[in-house]
């Protein structure tokens, strides 16, 4: 994320890996990007094989280049080697210091705290390694399990916007959260 910074991953924690992607990692990520509850919210899917593959590709070829100012990471699951999602950290502002990042989960490995040992893993990366002030999320106001994370990692919620985004046709509201690094 800067020029200097060596890449901060692989990360560890209690249950995940963070991890790059690897071709390895198609079906797995095929089965929660196809499916229509994980996708329900998103701006993507439910995702065909060829979607996927597009994703894959694009993942992939990202990985190539260093420094980049957004980083996404394959969650791996430690006990079983399954990749059960990925998570996004980028540097949206670098004047300010800002960053956000963004998570989608297999819908089996819900309400398991899995998102928040993600995301909190990334945030601590965001303040402490890329020594960012401040990190944000969003998401749809429907979805109570993602706020509810964002929540979790102790982030305020500081916007509601009105049809703040198009999503497969329809207008939806979102919520934005925010956490600053002194707190």
């Amino acid at each position: 994320m800067t020029e200097d910074l060596k890449p901060w991953f692989p990360i560890r924690t209690a249950r995940l890996l963070l991890r790059e992607f690897r071709d390895s990692d198609f079906d797995d990520v095929h089965e929660y990007a196809a499916d229509p509850e994980v996708a329900r919210f998103m701006d993507w899917g439910p995702n065909a094989r060829e979607q996927t593959l597009e994703f894959m590709d694009r993942k992939l070829q990202e990985q190539t280049r260093w420094p980049r100012e957004e980083v996404s990471l394959a969650i791996e699951h430690l006990a079983d080697a399954r990749v059960i999602g990925s998570i996004r950290l980028a540097v949206s502002d670098r004047d300010n210091l800002a960053g956000d990042f963004g998570y989608s989960l297999n819908s089996a490995y819900w309400r398991q705290g899995y998102a928040t040992e993600a995301a909190r893993a990334l945030v601590d990366v965001g303040f402490k390694t890329l020594g960012l002030h401040r990190i944000w999320a969003e998401c749809d106001v429907e979805n109570v399990g993602s706020w509810g994370v964002m929540e979790n990692l102790g982030m305020r919620r500081e916007g509601h916007f009105r049809d703040g985004k198009l999503i497969k046709g329809a207008w939806r509201d979102r919520y934005l959260y925010a956490l600053l690094q002194p707190e």
